[in-house]
């Protein structure tokens, strides 16, 4: 007992399951040599002893192991498994029973691989059964239904020797109508790691916990003072919402010992959320986001899931940086956008989430590098890339620490393969998502056990887990904090561990860069197309008065042109870029000439005027407009060519500018309007009319000059008449007067009156003043004297001759 507890790698408890099974073999020696002088057992015989080899009927039953608690157990613990068996063969299984089956440990961490392609593979090796009360069975199972099981076995009765990771296989054994003999008809292996005591040198493991969403905001805003953001659809409402990706990313994590990796654009655009926000529906309209409140719970959540954790954040947006390395380089500003998004993620993430964040790190798509994706990845600032240990492989018989120096200053934090990949695929069934659980937790105590000496490990899942997915990362992680052998270090502890000197630290180079990850690349077009539409921004914020409002949305949005979540959506990506490059052209003919139809000009000069629309929301300005002539012999403006005018427009409004012209020469002359920048850069359509000159001749002036004249001297003439009639009335008037006064008032009441006499007067004086009144023609003699009456004087009359 004293020797056998001596053994390096066991227990006192293993020893002595080491020897009870020593001396089972030695005292089943007798019997296996009298076997051995038996006759050899017929096939038929053979097969219905033990061999599930010979079974025609293999994997006829399905086993699914739906659990597994716990995970990893401990001296003391019960085991219990559960699941289903499903016949799915077309005759019904009798005598059938679940028995747990315990295999040899497991030695390597390729021998796990090997095992988990097999898991269900009858041929395969099956371990020795537990037997006894540890069964379930089963009368008959119908074709097509499924029975569920459980079996609950102590830790000790599965007698597991030294530490390690173990083969437990779920075997249904059954017989048929068509094969009436016991045989196994359905297996499914799963791991059992075996670490009941703390070991001794604990693997220090980090386990990025990512928080990234693909481009859910447009670069349109709203024309009020607040720039109401447009979404492109409400997908990302469903992400957060209760039950949804990033709220179980969240619930999940918290609680966890991880390090977050964070794209700032995800906060930036749930922060948008929590205020006014418009969604766009496939048919171009906007509706009103009412999801205020479901957004501001999950940034709560995530503000409290944080803190005390360290944050890793991505650039903005999350630039693929292997297309940007392969394909964008020689696209100018391609590097800047990045250096944008770069610059811009760590205020995004202190502001939002009041914590300051790391910038160190750069990770490109899977960890896969090459030689100039680690120069881009490091241009914008970084210093340590997240690889991955299938892209920078080593070729050790033991895994290294995750960090090691490639050159350059820059530190390579290299990702576990084996345990990174182990939550992807569809692991929304029970089964598979244990079998996730248990193969992780299995390489990771194997991976302890391959040296004494201490390591660290990183753990990068894919960037977008599955809520089952992140279920089950969740679920492992928990049971690793908990077990015997790991103990967790944030991500800035792992890149500043001791490298091993054995690592491996050269880059692999171009040619070795997955054919798989390339196809997925953002194309060259796409960053030619990001280049055309930046130049398009440059050339239109120069005008801007306000140029923020236009310039940060656009910038935002150009990040997330170059994002990793495009690949694999292509068409997605190439509808994102034309529908922001489209806006921004509308944007852009917002300022614009007015058409203008054919000019005529009547004389040697004149004004035309050209109309400049702006139907931004903001003033414009620093434009010029200038006013060409095609044909300056015939019209000149401004004395030469061209003439060019400063230009400044209010939001909504039209100026309208004049330009003085001069003709020499009859006909038509092609003018061109153009707006252009301070810079000499022209600025959208320019508008093309004809002038249409008519010269003016002397002859024409000398008619129209006699006939103002001839119209001035009627009117002079016809003044002195009517001066000359008026001089003639006063005097009659007064001569009047003085005979009265000779005769007296006595003669004057005294005189007979003469009625006709009287009448005949009256219509004298009507007849003189009307003519008086009536213009005279130039040909006719003024008169000198009033008109004499013809009708005889009245009695007291004064008649002048």
């Amino acid at each position: 007992m004293a020797e056998a507890a001596d053994f390096q790698g066991t227990s006192a408890s293993p020893a002595r399951r080491w020897l009870r099974r020593t001396g089972a073999l030695l005292a089943g020696a007798p019997l296996l040599a009298g076997l051995l002088q038996l006759p050899a057992a017929t096939p038929a015989d053979a097969a219905g002893q033990e061999s599930p080899q010979a079974a025609s009927s293999a994997g006829s039953v399905s086993v699914a192991v739906d659990s597994l608690s716990p995970s990893t157990p401990s001296e003391g613990d019960t085991v219990t498994v559960s699941g289903t068996v499903t016949n799915n063969g077309k005759q019904t299984v009798t005598g059938a029973h679940v028995d747990l089956q315990v295999g040899p440990p497991l030695e390597t961490r390729s021998a796990i691989d090997t095992l988990a392609r097999k898991s269900d593979d009858l041929q395969g090796p099956s371990g020795e059964k537990v037997g006894g009360k540890y069964t379930e069975k089963f009368s008959a199972l119908t074709p097509g239904v499924a029975e569920p099981f459980s079996i609950s076995v102590p830790a000790d009765e599965l007698d597991l020797g030294r530490d390690g990771v173990y083969q437990l296989a779920v075997a249904l054994s059954g017989e048929t109508a068509a094969q009436p003999w016991d045989q196994v008809l359905g297996i499914q292996r799963t791991f059992l790691p075996w670490q009941p005591e703390e070991a001794d040198t604990r693997t220090k493991t980090t386990f990025l916990w990512p928080l990234v969403s693909s481009a859910h905001m447009a670069a349109e805003t709203g024309s009020n003072e607040q720039q109401t953001p447009v979404f492109r659809d409400d997908e990302l409402a469903d992400e957060i919402a209760p039950g949804g990706r990033l709220d179980q990313m969240v619930s999940l994590g918290k609680g966890l010992d991880v390090t977050w990796v964070i794209d700032p654009d995800l906060l930036a655009s749930v922060d948008a959320m929590t205020g006014s926000y418009q969604v766009r529906a496939a048919d171009g309209t906007t509706t009103p986001g009412r999801n205020q409140e479901v957004a501001k719970h999950w940034l709560a959540e995530l503000q409290q899931a944080v803190t005390g954790e360290e944050v890793a954040t991505l650039p903005f947006g999350d630039p693929d940086l292997a297309s940007l390395a392969h394909n964008g380089t020689n696209v100018t500003g391609s590097l800047n956008h990045l250096k944008e998004a770069t610059d811009v993620a760590d205020k995004t993430v202190e502001t939002i989430l009041h914590v300051k964040p790391s910038t160190d790190f750069a990770w490109p798509v899977n960890g896969a590098v090459d030689p100039s994706i680690v120069k881009v990845a490091t241009s914008a600032g970084a210093d340590k890339v997240i690889t991955r240990s299938d892209s920078l492989q080593d070729n050790l018989s033991y895994t290294p620490s995750a960090a090691r120096p490639i050159g350059g200053g820059t530190t390579a934090v290299v990702a576990d393969s084996r345990m990174s990949t182990a939550f992807q695929g569809d692991l929304t069934k029970a089964s598979a998502s244990t079998l996730a659980v248990q193969r992780f937790l299995a390489q990771s105590l194997t991976l302890g056990l391959q040296t004494g000496k201490q390591r660290s490990v990183l753990v990068a899942p894919q960037r977008m887990p599955s809520v089952s997915q992140a279920q089950a990362m969740a679920e492992a992680l928990g049971a690793l904090q908990g077990g015997n052998w790991s103990e967790s270090q944030d991500l800035t502890a792992a890149a500043k561990a001791k490298p091993d000197p054995a690592a491996n630290t050269k880059v692999p180079s171009a040619a070795a860069y997955p054919s798989s990850l390339r196809k997925q690349e953002l194309p060259r077009a796409a960053f030619e197309q990001i280049a055309r539409t930046q130049g398009k921004l440059d050339r239109f914020k120069v005008i801007l008065t306000r140029q923020s409002r236009v310039v940060t949305p656009f910038g935002r949005a150009m990040n997330r042109e170059m994002s990793t979540s495009w690949r694999g959506r292509g068409v997605a990506a190439v509808g994102y870029r034309d529908g922001m490059e489209s806006y921004l052209n509308g944007l852009i003919d917002g300022v614009k000439l007015i058409q203008k139809s054919e000019t005529k000009l009547s004389g040697r000069s004149a004004t035309i005027p050209v109309t400049v629309q702006n139907n931004l929301v903001q003033g414009v300005e620093h434009l010029k407009l200038r006013l060409t002539s095609k044909n300056p012999t015939r019209l000149k403006i401004g004395g030469d060519a061209y003439e060019e005018q400063p230009v400044t427009v209010n939001g909504g409004h039209a100026q309208s500018v004049k330009f003085t012209t001069s003709a020499n020469a009859n006909g038509r002359a092609e003018v061109v309007a153009q707006l252009y920048t301070e810079d000499g850069q022209k600025y959208g359509a320019p508008v093309t009319f004809d002038v249409k000159v008519t010269e003016v001749t002397p002859t024409v002036m000398l008619v129209i000059g006699g006939g103002v004249l001839l119209l001035v001297l009627a009117g002079f003439r016809m003044y002195t008449q009517r001066k000359r009639a008026a001089a003639r009335e006063a005097h009659e008037d007064d001569t009047a007067e003085a005979d009265d006064e000779v005769d007296g008032p006595q003669s004057r009441a005294d005189a007979p009156q003469n009625p006709k006499a009287s009448d005949a007067r009256l219509k004298e004086e009507s007849e003189a003043g009307s003519r008086a009144d009536a213009p005279e023609q130039p040909s006719d003699p003024a008169p000198d004297t009033a008109a004499e009456s013809a009708d005889p004087s009245g009695t007291g009359e004064r008649v002048d001759r």
